[in-house]
């Protein structure tokens, strides 16, 4: 026998094996980030990492039915939240394909009895989160409205119908408003002829073999699979648990499998005409009046992380958190599914990018820089005893939202009203900083004026404020 026979099985075989061992070790960091889910008595979510067309890794960790003992895995189906909103824009830019809508019509074409304000709204600024429209979700909760409650779905319309000045002038700046695609699911009706549950599953879910997905109209329907969602407490978990039936802005329920095979319409689009256009034009960001973007595409958000191209969206309802992230010049996607509120699947996409992208960023991570809007953190008990709760008293008045706060000081507790109503008290959570259940209010020392507000759990708004 040759050297050279001997020799190159033996390279070849410590290759393999170095590869193998490599891949085990890159396992065991991922597996690493989830461990605080992964056990027996919690809730915790779904992973799917993507590379090169194939499910490379997925894995459920922790328990999708905490009172059965069900177990998470890469089929169980979650409410995935905003990340619904891509297929939306899909839906929309199927039915522009097909002649039945543009995206520069006026929405009155197909809402007729929507207010006419200055200027025209059209499905374009709707997309773009760019038509000044009240976010539905905050007037349902100023309305003492729960969201995990069933709403219906014509009341929810009225609601928006009421106010009679929008935020902004359409195509001014960019706001996030759920209100616009909760009525693009109305205007994707009246276009296809049939509810987007309907359209979606004929169009989109059908063709792609995305058994497990649906949009979730109907509380009254079954979910197979369906894992439920959680709350963390200081004694261990809550249910939370969500009636919530509105589509649009959310309402989509899907699995990791499920998931992946939707990743993959978009390197080769299957659906509609076929091809790459539609798939180019989701990913094209709104225009601002002024020329400048939006920020926001299609349902998408478009960013870089470390140097790399990054599109994807993040969704969050009752305990359930989701994200959607790719990296399409180097073909990898990352997708969790979490059913617990405190599951951060955002910044841990991050994490498992990190080690499965290692080689391929061009910049290094940089740390996170604490955010004027940020919570405060291990505040010394002596600071927060030392505040003095009239600093923070008065009304405050915001323009985004159109109501007034009303803040006093009873018997030492700090209390807010919206207008003339109830007063809550509110907790000292931070030397600035103060929580009631569902809102948070952040304000500057020196001048007292509200910096921060958080209407929804893990979205502050940096809306503005005037003392009045």
């Amino acid at each position: 026998m040759s050297l050279f026979k001997t020799v190159i099985p033996s390279i070849l075989s410590i290759l393999l094996f170095s590869c193998e061992q490599k891949q085990i070790e890159d396992q065991a960091a991922i597996d690493q980030i989830f461990s605080e889910w992964d056990n027996e008595n919690t809730p915790g979510g779904a992973l799917g990492i993507i590379k090169d067309g194939k499910l490379i890794y997925s894995k459920g960790y922790g328990i999708a039915d905490l009172e059965h003992d069900i177990n998470i895995t890469t089929t169980s189906v979650f409410y995935i939240g905003s990340v619904s909103k891509h297929f939306v824009t899909f839906a929309i830019l199927l039915l522009e394909e097909q002649g039945k809508l543009n995206l520069d019509d006026e929405v009155q074409r197909f809402l007729p009895d929507f207010p006419r304000y200055q200027k025209p709204l059209t499905i374009r600024h709707f997309i773009h989160h760019t038509s000044g429209v009240r976010d539905n979700l905050t007037l349902m909760a100023l309305r003492g409205k729960n969201y995990l409650d069933h709403n219906n779905e014509n009341e929810v319309y009225e609601l928006i119908k009421r106010q009679s000045v929008l935020n902004f002038t359409p195509g001014e700046r960019y706001l996030y408003s759920n209100s616009c695609y909760f009525m693009l699911a109305m205007i994707i009706e009246k276009a296809a002829g049939k509810p987007l549950r309907e359209f979606a599953q004929e169009n989109m879910f059908d063709p792609l073999g995305m058994k497990n997905t649906l949009f979730y109209d109907d509380v009254n329907d079954f979910v197979k699979n369906r894992v439920f969602s959680y709350q963390q407490t200081n004694d261990g978990f809550n249910n939370l648990i969500s009636r919530y039936d509105l589509v649009g802005s959310g309402g989509v329920y899907s699995s990791i499998e499920d998931m992946y095979l939707w990743d993959q319409n978009f390197d080769n689009n299957n659906l509609g005409k076929g091809g790459p256009d539609i798939i180019e034009k989701m990913q094209e960001e709104g225009l601002l009046n002024n020329g400048e973007s939006s920020g926001y595409a299609f349902g998408l958000a478009k960013s870089t992380y470390r140097g790399l191209r990054t599109v994807g969206h993040g969704g969050s309802l009752a305990g359930y958190r989701a994200h959607f992230i790719r990296f399409p010049e180097q073909r990898c996607s990352i997708i969790i599914l979490s059913n617990r509120s405190d599951g951060s699947p955002g910044s841990k996409a991050y994490e498992v990018a990190d080690i499965v992208l290692q080689d391929q960023f061009t910049e290094e991570k940089q740390e996170p820089q604490p955010r004027e809007n940020q919570l405060d953190q291990n505040i010394e008990n002596n600071e927060i005893e030392s505040i003095d709760l009239q600093d923070f008293t008065g009304n405050f008045y915001s323009k985004d939202l159109d109501i007034v706060y009303r803040f006093s000081v009873e018997n030492g507790v700090l209390k807010y009203s919206i207008g003339n109503g109830e007063r809550r008290e509110l907790d000292a959570t931070g030397s600035i900083q103060f929580s009631a259940p569902g809102r948070l209010f952040r304000f500057e020392r020196e001048s007292g004026r509200i910096a921060g507000f958080e209407l929804d759990a893990g979205r502050v708004r940096n809306l503005e404020f005037s003392k009045q």
